[in-house]
């Protein structure tokens, strides 16, 4: 099999196995539009907390809101409590048309932790089966739920395999592993051993249905090369793209080409910053124009990293607060492109 090629999750079929991970704080609609543009086959929306749905809160309704160009998408949700996170699932399918709900098992950050959610479920899989097997119930086979998990806890306490095992008991369709645990945060390698060994564990095992359940890879995909040798190394079934694609989305668009041709094509610079601001027009469109602005300096920041005298465009790009600023700044730099 040609290592860029279909996946299936449960009953979602998607056309390519190139994944933007469910990234806090980046992964909006706006960012996954110009990724899908670019060629990723599947994105999460950033983390969406369980208890925030079930209490109404508006903000959850933008964090899951579909981006017009993707064909498939998946809301990432979060919490510690099983009925919480079951009655959250339900409002998910209310509220969207995501093809599938995945279920955070990873995030470090300890107010996550403290809620029992993200990283705290790898120190106990028996709570994580009662999650996951909470969300699959409440729906009821609409859509494939997911999981998304670490390492474990620390290098004394890797629960990979009790995880990966009390997910699949469950119901899961699909696993994810970002191949680090919780005390290495982002610090420190992904372990991609670990995940050629989750992989040939998982497929010993089917889903309920009896279909195969597939492995997803996340941790230290930077460049389409990263992409390729984690296929190759691990046979893990896609590769979820995360901080790689922060301001490169066309590492979606350079992996495909690598993967199906051998090949890769640098993009230009004026393609890079015209990504921004097609970014950053679907940011104003959700949030108005000042807001939009003052959240799109991290995003311009990134988009000029590599870029002839990109740290004194910086310096001008965390002070923007209007459309025009932006264009201003790099109409500066790149005038052609205006």
């Amino acid at each position: 099999m040609s290592l860029y090629h279909p996946v299936k999750i449960g009953s979602l079929s998607l056309d390519g196995n190139l994944f933007l991970a469910p990234v806090a704080g980046y992964s909006d609609r706006a960012f996954r539009s110009i990724c899908a543009e670019c060629g990723a086959d599947f994105a999460y929306t950033e983390m969406v907390s369980s208890e925030a749905l079930t209490r109404n809160n508006e903000k959850t309704e933008l964090l899951m809101a579909r981006a017009p160009n993707e064909k498939a998408y998946a809301v990432q949700i979060f919490g510690g409590n099983p009925e919480t996170m079951a009655n959250a699932a339900r409002i998910v399918l209310e509220k969207t048309t995501a093809e599938c709900i995945d279920i955070n098992g990873g995030c470090p950050v300890p107010k996550i932790i403290k809620s029992n959610a993200g990283s705290a479920l790898t120190r106990d899989p028996e709570h994580l089966f009662k999650i996951v097997s909470a969300v699959v119930r409440a729906v009821d086979g609409r859509v494939p739920v997911t999981v998304k998990f670490r390492l474990g806890w620390d290098a004394e306490h890797i629960t990979w395999k009790e995880c990966a095992e009390a997910a699949i008991k469950a119901g899961a369709a699909a696993i994810t592993m970002h191949g680090r645990t919780r005390a290495q945060g982002y610090e420190g390698k992904s372990d991609w051993a670990a995940l050629a060994e989750l992989v040939k564990f998982v497929g010993e095992k089917t889903s309920r249905s009896g279909q195969k359940i597939p492995v997803f890879g996340s941790g230290d995909a930077f460049t389409p090369e990263d992409a390729k040798r984690m296929l190759e190394e691990t046979g893990v079934d896609a590769v979820m793209f995360a901080r790689g694609a922060m301001g490169n989305p066309f590492l979606f668009t350079k992996t495909r080409e690598l993967l199906t041709k051998g090949t890769i094509t640098e993009i230009p610079v004026e393609k890079r910053i015209q990504a921004g601001f097609r970014e950053l027009n679907l940011l104003v469109q959700d949030h108005g124009e000042l807001s939009a602005c003052r959240e799109a300096r991290k995003r311009f920041c990134a988009y000029s990293k590599g870029l002839e005298g990109g740290a004194a465009l910086r310096k001008e790009i965390v002070s923007a607060e209007s459309v025009g600023d932006y264009k201003k700044i790099f109409s500066e730099k790149i005038s052609q492109f205006f």
